[in-house]
Parts: C-alpha cells; structure tokens; sequence
C-alpha cells in the first residue's frame, strides 16, 4: 500500500509537469536539469577491468524541481528529483558486492520513508523518480524547526568532515549543490548573543525494513561566540554510538584556521578522529585565488600494514561507516589541499591532492567550472590515482585474484536552471 501511494504521488508530479507550463504549475519555485558523462579506465590487475573492460563509459542524468509555499510562519517544501543512469557500471557484478563499489542511484531502504520509486532496472540502465525533499517548517522569532525530508551539514571540515554523518560528500565530489536528505526533525534555538541550540532526530530502518532507534540518530549541538572566535559543542547518539564533539574557527592573520575533534563510544571503545584546515585568498597576476590545506587524522581507519578486504568487512567498526557513507577514508592519516583560481569571472580552475600520508598514495584532480551562459554551466573534472598496488588510491589487493586499481577517470555535466 506504502508503495502504490508513493509512486502515484510521484507520478502525478511527474505528469503534472509535463501536461503544463512553468507558470501553471502551483508552488514551483524553479529547477534544473544535468546531463553527466563519466569515463574511467582500469590498470590490467584490476578486478574491475574483469568486471567492466579496460575503460568504462557512463552517461546519466537528473531532473529535480523545487516546490514551496509560506503562509504566515509556516512554510512547506518539496524536490521532485527524475534520475538515470546508463551504461558499462550500472550493475555491480556479484564477485564485488563486498567491495567499495558504490551504488548507482540513491534509494530509501533504510530511510523512514520510502519516497523513492525504480522506474525501470536492467543490466545497463537504471531510472527513479524521488522525492528528496518533503518538509513542513516553522519560522518564529527565536524558535526554527522542520520536519520531515531535508538536509543538514554540520562540522568544520572543508575537505574531510568527521563531524558530518548526515550523509556527508566524499572529498572528491565535483557536484556538491545538493545533499541526498534525510527523514529527520530539526529544530533550532536562537539567543540574543548570536549563538544558537540546534537538535536533530534522524528515523532510519534497520535491515528487516522496521523503524528501529538501534539505527537511528540524535543530536544537540551549541554554536557559539566567544573572543572573536566561533565555537561548536556536540553530544550525539549515531547508530547507538555516542559520539562528543568540540570544533571551532578563528582568524589567524588573513587566513582562517578551523577544526574539530570527535570522539565516538563504538563497540571498540572510544576512538577519536579530528580534523584541522587553514584557508587562505588573495590576488595574484590579477587573480582572485583561494587556498586550502587540510589534516585529517580518522581514528577509525586501518594502519598500512594491516590493508585487507577483511579489515573492511561490513562489520567492523571501518567497514559499517564505510557502507553507510559516514566515511570515505579507509587509512589514519591525509593531507589535502585545493587551490581555486579564477581565470575569469565565469571560469575557475581548481587543482587538488588529497594524500593518504600513511601509504604514500593519493588522488590528483583537477575540476574546471565554466558558466558559460546565463543559468548554463559545465562542470569538468579529471581524477588521477596515485601509488602502487596495496595502497588506497593505487588499488588494494584482493589476493589472489587482483586488484581494486582504478585509473585516471574524467566526469562531465552540464547543467541548466531555470
């Protein structure tokens, strides 16, 4: 029943769109439409070249329009998402379920509600229709809160971000407009110095498909000011971990210094991770130029001697937060740094590296962003492994079979508003 209800409201919209013009359609605030392309090749001891070929080519795609209304305090939002996927990896083969391979498009098996809805599976493509925002919000003097599908980001982190478990961006994500949300209430307390009480409660389903509190979140933070400086106290309940957390940032001289320290209580005692960036802008030959460098330290993560499948398995302490997309990181200690130059005004170049300082490998990326008309704009990016086989980013081994080695990979999408 849970089901045909969604895919009927889902398809209305749908149709909805379709029969009528922008102006005829009621709450529609505006939308857009990206069109991507990802290309990757795969070295000769790769598991994935058995799997997909020397090279893999992708296309998919993503509609979404954005729904609201206000009356008085009280507010409403809704984002209607169409998304495709075709192509070579569409379709994990069964010999790599257990790896770190990850899913084509978002789904709601574990969300409290199901909003999504497949509307055709095969062996090379894949289409849903979602909704990935549905809220109903307050707005008072001092009192904001909302409920239901929405998006939340905590945390200092720039590049890695420990503090974040809402459905963080790996590192390396080009497109980063738009978080998948999440089933939650969150609420928000404003005082007359500035600083704020926020709180947030998660629902999630466990793996037989019950809402179930084992896996679900909770969390009060404080934001606040003090000396020139902002700071953050965390406690929070993640998947029955507590988890403590204190962060801040500060101006040191014309660049910015921010951080956070986390400490979770897993099954394997409480494991600290922290994270520390410095950032920086200035002009440079006529430039505007802005710079990033970060240290992260993940606590959970494997030492380089002790790299294996099995120390990634779903349930170890790593593994589950690898799953669950708590984590993109699978050794103790990185440095990342990006360099963003503005070439033009409507052009910018981004470089970056993003270093595993423990098995001396990395990912080298460069990301060009264009806007080459008005509400038109074309992302680019080229992403290149670095380090031997055994290492995070040169491929781990899978003995005896092979490799998880990727190759240099580059991703293309052009997107338009409206």
């Amino acid at each position: 029943m849970r089901g045909a209800l969604t895919r009927n409201l889902l398809l209305t919209m749908g149709l909805l769109v379709a029969q009528a013009s922008w102006a005829d359609i009621p709450g529609l605030q505006g939308g857009h439409l990206k069109t991507q392309l990802f290309g990757s090749h795969y070295p000769g001891d790769s598991l994935l070249r058995q799997a997909y070929g020397p090279e893999s080519v992708d296309a998919g795609a993503e509609f979404r329009l954005r729904f609201a209304g206000r009356r008085g305090a009280w507010d409403v939002q809704a984002d209607y998402q169409l998304l495709g996927r075709w192509g070579d990896t569409v379709n994990t083969p069964a010999a790599l379920q257990d790896t770190a391979v990850p899913s084509t498009l978002p789904d709601d098996e574990r969300r409290w509600w199901q909003l999504t809805d497949t509307l055709s599976d095969g062996s090379r493509h894949a289409v849903a229709q979602r909704l990935d925002r549905l809220s109903v919000g307050y707005t008072g003097e001092r009192v904001v809160w909302r409920f239901g599908r929405q998006a939340i980001s905590w945390g200092n982190g720039l590049i890695f971000n420990p503090v974040d478990v809402f459905n963080p961006f790996d590192p390396a994500a080009v497109d980063t407009e738009y978080k998948v949300g999440d089933d939650m209430l969150s609420g928000q307390y404003l005082l007359d110095s500035g600083s704020d009480w926020q709180l947030v409660r998660v629902e999630r389903r466990d793996g037989a498909g019950d809402v179930n509190s084992d896996v679900s979140s909770s969390a009060l933070k404080f934001h606040g000011f003090a000396l020139e400086r902002e700071y953050d106290l965390l406690v929070a309940e993640h998947y029955g971990d507590t988890m403590l957390a204190i962060g801040g940032s500060t101006n040191l001289g014309d660049a910015v210094l921010r951080g956070d320290v986390v400490s979770t209580d897993s099954a394997d005692g409480w494991v600290t991770s922290a994270v520390l960036d410095w950032t920086w802008s200035w002009v440079w030959g006529g430039h505007n130029v802005s710079a990033v460098a970060e240290y992260y330290f993940n606590g959970f993560g494997l030492r380089e001697g002790d790299y294996s499948l099995t120390g990634l398995a779903p349930d170890t302490a790593l593994g589950m937060r690898l799953a669950r997309g708590d984590l993109f990181a699978i050794g103790r200690h990185y440095l990342a740094s990006s360099l963003q130059v503005e070439l033009t005004p409507l052009l910018h170049l981004q470089p970056a590296l993003y270093a595993n300082v423990g098995d001396g490998s990395g990912l080298a990326q460069v990301v060009l962003n264009w806007d080459m008309a008005q509400d038109w704009q074309l992302l680019a990016a080229l992403n290149v492994p670095l380090g031997p086989s055994g290492t995070e980013y040169g491929g781990l081994e899978v003995s005896p079979a092979g490799t998880l080695a990727t190759g240099p990979g580059l991703f293309l999408q052009l997107g338009a508003w409206f």
